[in-house]
């Protein structure tokens, strides 16, 4: 998933705060039991997500892609002490271990979980105030999220999308639909004057949008 050099990625991951122990668990078990765990934030991207929370001290969070609540986890540890983080997985299975993880990491209060399709689900939330988005689903639908997540954001408020390089994919030839969506995905996010953008090539690329 990493765009950049291999041994850049282990210097970086050396200078930046340690990866908390429950995290590590989390990390661990992660690639012990759960399909795709590439899918994972992990260590340097979790600690980007932990500091860009903490400095926008959110009050409302919404995550579209809970996976197996790594990044979730993270978030959640910028929120303001009556805060909370909803969060949208489709797979129902993973709903056990997400309790678990929540729990030993003493942020399972202020979490509200959802399961199943992220489009349905962003509309039937009542919450229109969100400080802080993070868009990690399937990828083919990340234009859709932001559009439907964009006037539930509050004005100064950051949206990041995970994944927006692909592997590279997105700078290349490769024309399959999957590339072609979120190459598309970025064109229209370049051209879009109600934010500020930036690309950061963290692991496969993440998009910083701050709403004017």
């Amino acid at each position: 998933m990493e765009i950049l050099d291999h041994h850049l990625q282990l210097y970086l991951e050396d200078h930046c705060d340690p990866e908390p122990p429950e995290l590590q668990k989390i990390n661990r078990e992660t690639y012990l039991k759960v399909l795709q765990p590439h899918m994972l934030s992990g260590h340097y991207q979790g600690r980007l997500l932990s500091l860009l929370s903490k400095m926008m001290r959110p009050r409302r969070i919404l995550e579209i892609g809970t996976y197996t609540g790594y990044s979730t986890i993270c978030l959640a540890e910028g929120l303001t002490a009556d805060g909370l983080l909803h969060t949208i997985e489709v797979n129902h299975e993973m709903e056990e271990m997400l309790t678990q993880h929540f729990k030993s990491t003493n942020v399972d209060k202020k979490i509200r979980q959802y399961f199943g399709h992220a489009a349905q689900i962003i509309v039937e939330i009542e919450e229109n105030n969100f400080d802080l988005v993070f868009i990690d689903a399937d990828k083919r639908n990340n234009f859709l999220y932001f559009q439907l997540i964009f006037d539930k954001v509050n004005s100064g408020g950051l949206i990041i999308i995970d994944n927006v390089l692909w592997k590279g994919k997105v700078y290349g030839n490769e024309s399959d639909v999957d590339t072609r969506s979120i190459r598309e995905l970025n064109d229209r996010i370049a051209e879009d004057t109600r934010v500020e953008k930036l690309i950061l090539p963290v692991r496969d690329g993440l998009m910083l949008i701050r709403k004017k």
